[in-house]
């Protein structure tokens, strides 16, 4: 493992990168500040590593007016919440209106913009945590949240939160890493072939706020379960897809609760294809529709669609509608999860679908 200075945020707190490095030579670069996945280099199929990626030269990058959450620990819950509200327990919760009239990845006070507690360093990764008071962002019961990076052997990034609330309470973490298997500054990621273990997708209203509405993917551009290019369908005139300008929506996970593989993402270009599982039920899938002239790593000049996230979790705005899965963690009740994203080449692995 090593360290250095990674400069200030935008309150004057200094921030650090801590990298880590396998037997292969992959290696992963996270940060304190926001608990942040800022670099991954991995081995393309000429055995030249490329960052698969998007982030910033600077915690006040990711500060920024674009709103990109490059790289970014999402909590307490991440994703939209209805109207910026919910009932608990008979008690109706007020969070920031952030995104219009509704909340976006908890409000304005972002846990990707604090600069996390290091608990632990082991040669292969880090834990990073997180004291959240009750109230905090609107919710309610205090948190101390964990959330931990290992880089293991086999080419493979896992991250593991961990938390126990004193009060009922949401609790819906997630990655918001952006991935480019050509790496971050090769252009768009609509060549680049996903599959998605996903029989149906959670309906929106026009401002992408799930309804609770389960809509099959069968004969729709939503349909991932034959790999496909995230370009084929993405300009179909297809009232998600227009409503979100491209994918932005949550898929409904195949996996029954269990740690199990969900999708999987592909370049012919760089060899490359990364696998993610997960044991949560969702997964946000968005294409960086809103990316526009963003300056990120290396002075590369970002561009719509140049990075896909893959962001398991729970339903959008399941706290709001029934019969999704819950979001709410009891108190004293163990939130514990961990998705984890493969690497391999096509040398190591000529797997087709």
């Amino acid at each position: 493992m090593e360290q250095r200075k990674f400069g200030k945020n935008t309150k004057g707190e200094d921030a650090v990168l801590y990298s880590f490095k396998n037997k292969n030579g992959m290696e992963m670069i996270v940060s304190d500040f926001g608990a942040t996945l800022h670099t991954l280099m991995v081995p393309d199929k000429e055995g030249r590593f490329c960052d698969v990626v998007l982030g910033y030269d600077s915690p006040a990058g990711y500060e920024g007016p674009g709103g990109t959450f490059f790289g970014a620990t999402v909590g307490r819950s991440a994703n939209r919440i209805g109207k910026a509200t919910f009932e608990l327990n008979g008690k109706t919760y007020k969070l920031d209106q952030n995104n219009g009239e509704d909340n976006l990845h908890s409000g304005f006070d972002f846990y990707s913009f604090r600069i996390w507690n290091v608990d632990e360093i082991k040669e292969n990764g880090i834990t990073f945590s997180m004291h959240s008071p009750d109230g905090d962002q609107g919710y309610p019961g205090e948190l101390d949240i964990q959330v931990t990076y290992t880089l293991t052997d086999e080419n493979e990034v896992k991250i593991a939160y961990y938390g126990v609330p004193k009060a009922d309470t949401i609790i819906n973490m997630t990655n918001h890493s952006y991935f480019n298997l050509n790496g971050h500054a090769s252009g768009t990621i609509l060549d680049q072939e996903v599959w998605i273990d996903a029989d149906a997708f959670t309906d929106t209203d026009e401002h992408q706020i799930v309804n609770g509405t389960i809509v099959p993917v069968e004969g729709t551009p939503m349909d991932f379960r034959t790999k496909k290019k995230v370009g084929q369908d993405i300009e179909a005139d297809y009232r998600a897809l227009n409503i979100g300008k491209g994918y932005d929506h949550n898929w409904i996970l195949n996996n029954e609760g269990k740690f199990a593989k969900v999708a999987e993402m592909s370049s012919e270009l760089s060899g490359i294809t990364m696998e993610v599982y997960t044991d949560l039920p969702g997964v946000q899938i968005y294409t960086g529709n809103y990316i526009e002239n963003e300056v990120g790593k290396q002075g590369i000049i970002y561009q719509r669609r140049q990075g896909i996230c893959f962001e398991t979790q729970y339903a959008p705005n399941a706290i709001n509608c029934e019969g999704l899965q819950s979001p709410v963690c009891r108190a004293n009740e163990v939130y514990q999860t961990t998705t984890a994203f493969k690497f391999t080449r096509r040398n190591d692995n000529e797997h087709t679908r």
